[in-house]
């Protein structure tokens, strides 16, 4: 199911004033103001090698993208444990630290933030990653009927392990020292990712949160550990300096519970009043929708939250002009798009044509091709 954005936005046109607001107007993040509302989506790419160290060609990836105001890194893992993904980059060793910084220092060269994206894949992993252990969750509730891609092939997913009180506390002390790692390397703020099926999602949502402790069953209690996460990563950056990234309506990795908009309207409400600096809002269906309901959408969740709203997911530029005209969101993320056009914002500007992606050959993993060979465009 695939809702289109332009007539969404349209049938609100006539109950909603428009600015003169526009993706290539300056706004104000982290207390700077920011050139431009794109943002570079978080986007895994596969390419830190076996050791999970920044390196130099993903700086390069980075700092070509850097047209952005605000450029989200790749998921990045808090520890081993968090590992789901072949080649993704970590946050846990004083290499990866090193690795980046130097590609937080050529980001912040072009005149854009860069925020890193905390990451623990939870049950969305496999035990090849794990040394034969197996990957841990809300509950022993497996994501069924689907496969990921392992260092040894591609596999089943399969039951992880219901994650205890103390797997719980050791987490939270990953997440306080990866944020830790995170100013040291220079990062201007964080992103934590409650999103996508991963593990605080996993916490989030009754399909796969089957426990009976405080930490499990009503909502508040699905809450405590994205509130807990939150709290660990406080004690290094301060609220507004802090992002949060949601997928209401998502299905990936087996998401999807009834209760959806309680739990959503209640987990917006919290952000807000604890401060946190943006809501990322995987608001679009292009990737997937659990069909539990009606869709919720920017105007669902304006009203909730004070700050910085940064809507993702299939937006045109069309769409994006229109989320920011009639401020439903501040700024928009932009994914696939950027993957073949570095210079997004320039080519949207000038109505330059965009570069199809339509080659996914090298989306994950390898080298150069297909990640930084794409040229900026040049004008006749």
């Amino acid at each position: 199911m695939f809702v289109s954005r332009s007539t969404a936005h349209s049938e609100r046109r006539n109950t909603i004033s428009m600015s003169n607001l526009t993706m290539h107007s300056p706004v104000t993040l982290f207390g700077s103001e920011l050139k431009n509302r794109f943002v570079l989506a978080p986007l895994t790419r596969g390419r830190a090698t076996e050791s999970r160290v920044p390196n130099q060609i993903m700086g390069d990836y980075y700092e070509q993208r850097a047209t952005a105001g605000l450029v989200i890194t790749e998921a990045t893992v808090i520890s081993e444990e968090g590992i789901g993904w072949i080649d993704s980059p970590g946050i846990y060793t004083e290499e990866m630290v090193a690795g980046w910084k130097s590609i937080v220092d050529r980001v912040h060269s072009q005149g854009s933030k860069i925020v890193l994206q905390l990451w623990h894949c939870g049950r969305a992993s496999h035990s090849d990653f794990h040394n034969g252990e197996l990957p841990f969750s809300a509950s022993a509730v497996g994501i069924e009927n689907d496969h990921i891609h392992t260092p040894k092939g591609k596999k089943a997913y399969e039951t992880p392990k219901a994650m205890t009180k103390e797997d719980i506390a050791n987490t939270m002390n990953d997440f306080r020292q990866a944020a830790l790692n995170a100013k040291a390397a220079g990062f201007d703020g964080l992103e934590v990712h409650a999103a996508n099926g991963y593990l605080i999602n996993q916490f989030l949502d009754g399909v796969s949160n089957q426990r009976d402790d405080e930490y499990g069953g009503s909502i508040e209690n699905r809450m405590r550990f994205l509130k807990e996460a939150l709290a660990a990563v406080q004690e290094v950056f301060p609220a507004d300096k802090i992002g949060v990234r949601l997928s209401p309506n998502g299905v990936f990795n087996a998401m999807g519970c009834d209760d959806y908009k309680e739990l959503y309207t209640a987990v917006v409400k919290e952000l807000n009043q604890q401060g946190i600096g943006y809501l990322h809002l995987m608001d679009g269906l292009a990737f997937g929708f659990h069909e539990r309901g009606e869709p919720m959408t920017l105007a669902d969740f304006r009203p909730l939250f004070d700050n910085t709203i940064i809507g993702n997911c299939g937006y045109t530029i069309e769409a994006a002009n229109e989320a920011v005209g009639d401020k439903q969101a501040d700024m928009i993320a932009f994914g696939r798009p950027y993957i073949t056009n570095p210079d997004l914002p320039e080519r949207y500007k000038n109505n330059w044509p965009l570069t199809p992606f339509e080659d996914m050959t090298h989306w994950y993993g390898g080298g150069a091709e297909g990640y930084t060979d794409y040229p900026n465009y040049k004008a006749s």
